[in-house]
């Protein structure tokens, strides 16, 4: 689990190793709870004050501030590894809860529904910048070794915290109303989490020098051009990752704008709505305890692409279904099976990708990933509006399947070089 590494490159006290960092990445576990709570606040709420406060009766309509959303923060993620290479960590970290703390205000005092687009622009800079900074500060603090533990254990902190908040917002919804009182969550949540990082987190930047310092040296420097099309299209291990986090998250961005409606169109109560809402994220963040660690001992290949088949059929039971309890069970299987992919795809890219580079490639990564919130409320609120909701959720989840099927046939187990992939960036001239 641990690697201790020593080099005249970095301070003598820098070690690699979740043993001897164990500190920091606690602290870094309770923040990124924090980040993952602040989108909690929405899962179960927001699509609701949409269609009841604002009376917006049309789906693509409601579902535009997870639009907003999604394309704010895949821009931020794709800046963000630039950032954290320039800037440092922290400083990006720090700046990603600075933008996000207007975000529960703008909710609670919103007069109409573009304040509310507007707050979830915000909130996206704040995930792409905060959460993204979470995970690569874990990945640098324990070396090569336990990445898919370390992706596991923030993933989990992160999206159990969605899942309990839109559990809580739901309860308190039912209990005092949409607004203001559930979006106080919110207010908690960005001041403790902004407090946190300016007193008490730490760089991780020698840990990337230590550890770049035992790598294979790259015959020549890779630029963020090179490294967005390696990453995008050009590696087969890194496409594979990048079009299957885009669809996962393109199905979380319709089962988050989609499934409150859907749900309330057959009767069902705020609170209980607020119960299946918490379901899925809090299966998907406790299980990326085991899933992380499996994908370091198993390989990434086969949980993801079976990840993405167990989603496809928790989506198709949501479709089919109208009660409540195959509706909890569908629930379930869409967090086993994105517990599966989450963890093992951020490993994956960071497997093919050298230290120098690695937050760059995974800032492209998530990037692509974090687009399919975007493409996925989108496209399911035209579809639903078109054909209905069932439709809308039936559609993404053959879009799940298929994604399953290109990541078997694509992805190669096994760790790619740094050599191979600088040879792939800057081919040799003829």
């Amino acid at each position: 689990m641990s690697e201790a590494v020593s080099s005249p490159q970095a301070a003598p006290s820098v070690r690699l190793g979740l043993k001897e960092n164990w500190p920091q990445f606690a602290l870094l576990v309770l923040i990124n709870a924090f980040v993952g709570g602040m989108v909690g606040i929405e899962r179960t709420v927001v699509p609701l004050i949409g269609a009841e406060e604002f009376r917006i009766s049309s789906t693509t309509l409601v579902v535009s501030f997870i639009v907003s959303f999604g394309v704010v923060k895949a821009c931020a993620n794709l800046v963000s590894g630039q950032l954290a290479d320039a800037w440092g960590r922290k400083r990006v970290l720090i700046l990603g809860w600075l933008v996000g703390l207007p975000v529960p205000f703008m909710i609670i005092a919103a007069p109409s529904w573009k304040w509310v687009i507007a707050a979830n622009a915000l909130l996206g800079i704040n995930q792409g910048f905060a959460w993204s900074m979470t995970v690569i500060m874990k990945i640098d603090l324990v070396g090569p070794k336990s990445r898919g533990l370390a992706v596991g254990l923030n993933e989990f902190a992160g999206y159990l915290a969605v899942g309990v908040t839109a559990f809580l917002t739901g309860y308190i919804a039912s209990e005092y109303g949409l607004r203001p009182a559930p979006i106080y969550l919110g207010v908690a949540y960005a001041i403790l989490g902004f407090a946190l990082s300016i007193l008490l987190v730490r760089d991780t930047r020698d840990h990337v020098r230590l550890e770049t310092a035992g790598h294979a040296r790259q015959a020549a420097p890779i630029s963020f051009r090179e490294i967005f099309l390696l990453t995008s299209f050009r590696d087969r291990n890194l496409f594979a990752a990048s079009q299957a986090g885009l669809v996962n998250n393109l199905n979380d961005g319709m089962s988050w704008g989609i499934f409150p409606l859907f749900f309330v169109s057959f009767g069902l109560s705020v609170e209980r709505i607020g119960i299946l809402k918490a379901v899925y994220p809090a299966v998907w963040g406790i299980l990326q305890i085991a899933t992380g660690p499996l994908s370091d001992r198993w390989g990434r290949k086969g949980l993801i692409a079976a990840g993405m088949w167990v989603q496809a059929a928790g989506l198709f039971l949501t479709a089919a279904t109208s009660h409540f309890e195959w509706w909890l069970v569908a629930s379930v299987l869409l967090g086993v099976g994105t517990a599966m992919v989450y963890p093992s795809l951020i490993a994956a890219v960071s497997d093919a990708s050298h230290p120098s580079w690695r937050a760059r490639s995974l800032s492209v990564y998530r990037f692509w990933r974090d687009l399919g919130y975007a493409i996925g409320a989108l496209s399911a609120g035209v579809i639903a509006d078109s054909f209905g909701l069932s439709a809308a959720i039936g559609s993404i989840a053959a879009l799940t399947f298929i994604s399953g099927g290109v990541v078997a046939l694509i992805m190669r187990e096994g760790e790619a070089t740094s050599v191979d992939l600088a040879q792939k960036a800057n081919p040799p001239a003829e």
